[in-house]
């Protein structure tokens, strides 16, 4: 019974092995491995893609909004409002700064921040609203904006999931002060090793994070700044620079698998993934819902399919993150979700008779 894994890049480097091999080769002759032309050029080529003036390139998406963070001004004493239903390092990257995330809860539907609780989240130690790009889909921008506007706050957007995304035609990443994403291997436009990139609009942020990526250096050993190491390796950039021209082949690929779990799935008694009828849903992840969800993934295990949860913990539950105060309870419907949502597999090199079966085996789970 062949094995089917949530995510696997294996296929996709036997087709462009000699695409990705020579990029490499490319770099280590070179004579320059950080902070030379490939990165440049990748900084330009995303950011246009985008539609931002300026990327920065880092060495991960969490110190992305690390910098990001700190370039906005955010530090001790500030509130960041963001969402609980979201990775590790949204939350880690805020309290890392010496801020404080401040969590409302999402909209059960799509499983992005609930921006009717957002205003009720404000107080005059606000210095920010960090709303995550989750799944694959732009959260509901237009009246976090104007919130943000009115309140004089500013806007970053985590973009490690949804590349690509739209939202009223603008792309992920293009509406806020600032915004970050992450190159991490299953991404939709992923590295072979760890990548992140900050984007803006404003100069002197731009600069601001050059320093803060480089020791908080314009020059080889001279600080302006205290800074931090967080730079993108050119072999990393130089891989990205050969699969971003394919990212909307990428994206497309994962539309046709989503539309096709959602054609076979229409009639399970599985909760399938809501289009907000604003953007464009890139599918990062085909997240899906179920009451007996930790029973369907034994039954699915057991057909050598391997699905994954993001996220079985939202983070107000973890130990780690408990002093923030949030306690059980207070997010209800992140704490639901939390419990029934799961991922199949999705990819772009996934066949469609992987996605038949997949969707053969939970029908015959009778759910």
């Amino acid at each position: 019974m062949e094995k089917i894994t949530v995510w696997s890049y294996l296929k996709e480097y036997e087709e462009t092995k000699d695409e990705i091999l020579k990029a490499v080769t490319d770099v280590f002759e070179s004579g320059i491995l950080i902070l030379g032309q490939k990165g440049k050029d990748f900084e330009r080529a995303y950011a246009d893609y985008i539609g931002t003036q300026y990327g920065v390139g880092c060495d991960n998406g969490t110190n992305a909004i690390i910098l990001a963070l700190y370039a906005l001004g955010v530090g001790a004493g500030d509130e960041v409002i963001t969402v609980s239903n979201t990775a590790i390092p949204t939350v880690s990257a805020i309290v890392t700064t010496g801020a404080t995330p401040v969590f409302v809860d999402i909209d059960p539907r799509t499983y992005l921040m609930d921006v009717s609780q957002l205003e009720a989240a404000i107080t005059p130690r606000t210095k920010a609203i960090l709303p995550v790009h989750l799944f694959g889909q732009c959260a509901d921008m237009d009246p976090i904006l104007e919130i943000a506007r009115r309140h004089g706050l500013y806007v970053l957007e985590d973009c490690a999931q949804a590349q690509g995304a739209e939202y009223q035609g603008k792309k992920a990443g293009s509406m806020g002060d600032i915004s970050t994403t992450s190159f991490y291997p299953t991404k939709i436009l992923g590295a072979y090793g760890d990548g992140g990139m900050v984007n803006t609009n404003r100069e002197e942020w731009d600069r601001k994070l050059r320093r803060l990526r480089f020791y908080g250096a314009e020059k080889t050993y001279y600080a302006m700044e205290h800074g931090y190491n967080s730079r993108l390796d050119e072999v990393q950039a130089s891989i990205l620079l050969t699969k971003l021209p394919k990212i909307e082949q990428y994206i497309a690929r994962r539309r046709e698998i989503a539309a096709l779990y959602g054609k076979l799935l229409a009639d399970t008694g599985l909760t399938l993934p809501a289009e907000a009828a604003y953007g464009r849903h890139a599918y990062y992840i085909y997240v899906v819902r179920h009451p007996r969800r930790d029973w369907i993934l034994e039954q699915l295990r057991e057909n050598n399919i391997f699905v994954n949860i993001s996220y079985p913990w939202p983070i107000h539950t973890m130990t780690a993150y408990r002093h923030l105060g949030a306690g059980e309870g207070s997010l209800p419907q992140t704490e639901q979700a939390a419990k029934e949502i799961f991922s199949l597999p999705m990819y772009p090199s996934l066949t469609d008779a992987q996605v038949e079966r997949v969707s053969e085996v939970l029908h015959s789970l009778g759910i």
